[in-house]
């Protein structure tokens, strides 16, 4: 609040705010309608920024300090003013004070599930949900988009009005992105680094906030998803063909009955697929070199291949 006691109709002659509260964002100087004297002194303190607004326009911006304001120092608001003679009288002017400091730990989610092409599911609905830490980088553009004329906007109130906000500008780079869904999925933090660079430039034009953490902490995805998710993690587990065989084989037996026929089936028209494919590239890596443009085949006496010999022919006599 303002540290300062006047009666109405005083001069003001000391400017400041003191946060004791550690969630207020800006916070509108009481002057009770009083007027600021020439040479009045405007405390600044660390993690603070005062920005004067008069008329809905913004005039001078102070950073930490003890300033005494003449027309030297409020260029800005003696040229709104239009004094011609610099600041000889008292005036009246709005000062906001907007903290800088870094705000943490700051909620966001998806209220209703938001849509993200993927090139292997198509359209898929996700939720979800993290935190978020966040300084004000540009009090102007932050008081004109967010806080408004606002007396004492806080941290609660700022979260509220944001929250759609990132979850648009979220959907938005997630989709500019194209990381698959599966990622999404499983690799919070990868995601959420990966996604920084891309929101915060956003935020930042339009609302005058640098966020320096965005981070997922949980996605849900639909259940077609979730069971690709376990398929994928199935086969990293078990590396190979031979040890995704095995693994076919003891899930079937564990099911029983026909379930457990037909995976036992498929493992093993894999495993013959894969003996096949090794036996063909072995013969074609060992058989010699014959008339260009002939293929051995395997199981064929290449000496019996075009070679011409009467009796090896049927019927030769």
């Amino acid at each position: 609040m303002g540290i300062m006691s006047f009666i109405r109709g005083q001069l003001i002659e000391i400017i400041e705010w003191t946060d004791d509260s550690r969630d207020t964002i800006s916070f509108r100087f009481e002057d009770n309608d009083a007027e600021i004297k020439r040479g009045a002194q405007l405390i600044v303190r660390e993690s603070q920024v005062a920005q004067f607004v008069y008329l809905g326009e913004f005039g001078d911006t102070f950073g930490p300090g003890k300033h005494s304001l003449t027309t030297d120092n409020i260029p800005i608001l003696t040229t709104l003013k239009s004094w011609k003679y610099g600041f000889e009288s008292p005036f009246k002017a709005d000062v906001y004070f907007v903290t800088t400091r870094l705000f943490t730990g700051n909620k966001w989610g998806t209220a209703n599930p938001i849509m993200m092409r993927d090139q292997d599911f198509g359209i898929v609905r996700v939720r979800a949900f993290g935190t978020y830490d966040f300084r004000v980088s540009d009090p102007k553009l932050m008081l004109k988009e967010v806080a408004g004329s606002d007396h004492n906007f806080r941290l609660d109130e700022f979260t509220e009005t944001m929250r759609s906000r990132i979850v648009s500008i979220f959907s938005d780079a997630l989709a500019s992105a194209k990381i698959p869904v599966l990622d999404v999925a499983t690799r919070y933090q990868e995601v959420g680094e990966a996604l920084l660079p891309l929101i915060n430039p956003i935020i930042q034009a339009k609302y005058g906030i640098e966020l320096t953490s965005f981070v997922l902490e949980n996605v849900s995805v639909p259940a077609e998803v979730e069971q690709a998710i376990d398929k994928r993690s199935s086969m990293a587990a078990v590396g190979n063909l031979n040890d995704y065989v095995k693994f076919q084989m003891a899930q079937g037996m564990e099911k029983g009955g026909s379930a457990g026929g037909v995976a036992t089936e498929m493992a093993v028209g894999l495993a013959m697929a894969q003996q096949i494919m090794q036996q063909q590239n072995s013969l074609q890596s060992t058989a010699p070199s014959g008339t260009p443009g002939v293929t051995v085949a395997g199981g064929v006496d290449p000496g019996r291949v075009g070679g011409g010999h009467a009796q090896d022919q049927p019927g030769s006599t």
